[in-house]
């Protein structure tokens, strides 16, 4: 099922258009929007439009034509074609969106063949920046995200963790960075599994964590059902009332699913973003996107998109309305602004992003489960790109 919807705005003066009028910005956004991972497509898109909504559809002084098409999740050839459609049968001046790292894998090298600035506004593996000169992140890498739970562990008593990941690109730079940073820092793992990336079954893996006894279970999955039924399990099987204590990427309480979680009460994460952060701008961002979109919680894929139109709006104004790949990529470059999350800059070095980076605990808020902030690192880097 293909899946292609257009959102134009035409500005018109008296029935004639100036040739900077006429030349409409064409962004090509690939997202899933169908299959399991729709809810990343349809957060990502939301705060993409809610952006251009709260400023007349333009970005620097160009109207914007959104042409958006599903690669239905895990599926690179097809995030590959209509990559290709987009660039060679829409002429689109921009790429974005990306929910996936094996969409922006597969698509990369297009973005360099075709010279088009490729946004990604979700995929996290720490390398997906570096398979185009042409990619800007508007989201987080992994290991960025990952780092400061490990740290946090490490010093709050936790000695001993079992690892359950996703076996797939993001998964491999958690654990990877989370093995890193824990055992520097002091810490024993004392197991460790990489789960199937669709729909796995849990339940042998919970049980053989239970019978490590460990201190805690660092978890990475895709951000949605897994972590539902994750908790679900871990509740279950008595990895609770064992006093197993859950640790995690903030992708695990995202707040598209929290509603869901059941008891989460308590769960510790590191993350880039929460409903609940306590800022103006924030409160400004919730406000407007409950409007938007009622029944939906804005959640770290929507800011994502949402910064992403603040990127491309940004670089217009700071170059003059240059869509050009190299021209895009060098405006791009050491920007900073204020996003919903907090303070982000584009690093000039390897055009990811730097990131306040937040510890925080589940909590009833309200009569609302929220992720609440109590702790932050400043500035923080994809450590992996910040050794070499």
């Amino acid at each position: 099922m293909r899946f292609s919807k257009t959102f134009t705005a035409v500005a018109l003066a008296f029935g004639v258009t100036s040739a900077a009028q006429a030349a409409d910005l064409k962004i090509g956004m690939v997202l899933p929007m169908s299959g399991p991972f729709a809810p990343y497509g349809e957060q990502i898109l939301n705060g993409a439009r809610l952006y251009l909504e709260q400023n007349q559809q333009k970005l620097g002084d160009r109207t914007v034509e959104l042409i958006v098409k599903d690669d239905t999740g895990v599926a690179p050839a097809v995030s590959r074609r209509a990559a290709q459609e987009l660039v060679n049968r829409d002429k689109v001046d921009i790429l974005a969106g990306f929910g996936l790292t094996p969409s922006a894998f597969s698509v990369g090298p297009l973005a360099t063949q075709a010279k088009v600035p490729m946004i990604v506004m979700n995929a996290a593996t720490s390398s997906v920046t570096e398979k185009s000169p042409y990619i800007v992140r508007t989201s987080m890498a992994l290991p960025q995200i990952t780092a400061p739970i490990a740290s946090w562990a490490a010093k709050n008593d936790i000695k001993k963790v079992y690892t359950l990941v996703a076996d797939y690109g993001p998964g491999h730079d958690a654990e990877k960075q989370f093995v890193e940073t824990f055992t520097e820092a002091g810490g024993e793992i004392v197991g460790q599994v990489r789960t199937p990336v669709g729909n796995p079954d849990f339940a042998p893996f919970l049980q053989r964590i239970k019978d490590s006894n460990p201190d805690a279970v660092f978890l990475f999955v895709p951000a949605g059902e897994q972590g539902v039924a994750f908790l679900k399990g871990y509740q279950e099987r008595g990895l609770a009332a064992e006093g197993i204590k859950l640790i995690s990427t903030g992708d695990l309480t995202d707040e598209d699913v929290l509603d869901a979680m059941g008891d989460a009460v308590g769960v510790m994460t590191s993350f880039h973003y929460a409903e609940a952060h306590d800022s103006e701008l924030n409160k400004q961002y919730v406000q407007s996107y409950y409007k938007a979109y009622p029944g939906k919680r804005p959640n770290f894929m929507s800011v994502a998109g949402y910064d992403g139109m603040q990127l491309i709006d940004a670089v217009l104004k700071k170059n003059g309305g240059d869509t050009s790949g190299d021209a895009f990529i060098e405006a791009a470059k050491g920007l900073s602004w204020e996003s919903p999350r907090g303070q982000v800059a584009i690093d000039p070095e390897t055009r990811d992003i730097v990131q306040d980076i937040y510890i925080r605990e589940v909590k009833e808020v309200d009569g609302k489960l929220q992720n609440v902030e109590f702790d932050r690192l400043p500035e923080f880097k994809d450590p992996v790109k910040a050794k070499n």
